[in-house]
């Protein structure tokens, strides 16, 4: 009995042992892959922050640049809003001038009808009585060559021009 207790003790023990063998080994695998998965996982979050940073650094460069051409175009807007103001006050200018131009020039072909109805009936009338006389002649003579010949005075097509 006691060979065949000392057997089943010994069998138990190294039972026993190996399973604590077993287990021991099976947590030390367990181990192992808990420290593997720990190191990948910190990779990993690593990896994952190095993206989250890179994605922030070219988001800011991005804005660094839209806010260069903002500054660019404002620039440019600026620019051109001056112009266009300084070409609505020469347009202003160059209207009141057509303005003042296009009355005179109405002024003067009312003074050259006048003159020309005028001298018509001064002509006639002295040619009808025969009493036109030497000073006289002189006299209407540049308003006759200049002015009885031609039309009223019509302006170029530049003066039109704005």
């Amino acid at each position: 009995m006691d060979s065949s207790s000392t057997g089943a003790a010994s069998s138990g023990s190294s039972a026993l042992h190996n399973s604590g063998s077993e287990g021991h080994d099976l947590q030390h695998v367990m181990d192992t892959r808990k420290r593997k998965r720990m190191l990948s996982n910190r990779e990993s979050a690593r990896r994952s922050r190095q993206r989250k940073q890179k994605h922030l650094d070219d988001l800011m460069a991005q804005v660094r640049q839209l806010t260069t051409e903002n500054h660019q175009i404002l620039t440019s807007m600026n620019m051109t809003s001056q112009v266009y103001l300084n070409i609505e006050a020469e347009n202003s200018i160059l209207r009141a001038q057509m303005a003042e131009l296009g009355q005179r020039l109405e002024s003067l072909n009312e003074i050259v009808n006048y003159l020309n109805s005028s001298t018509n009936g001064l002509f006639e009338t002295q040619q009808d009585h025969g009493t036109q006389t030497h000073d006289d002649d002189s006299l209407m003579q540049p308003w006759s060559s200049i002015y009885l010949n031609h039309a009223a005075i019509m302006p170029s097509a530049d003066v039109f021009m704005y």
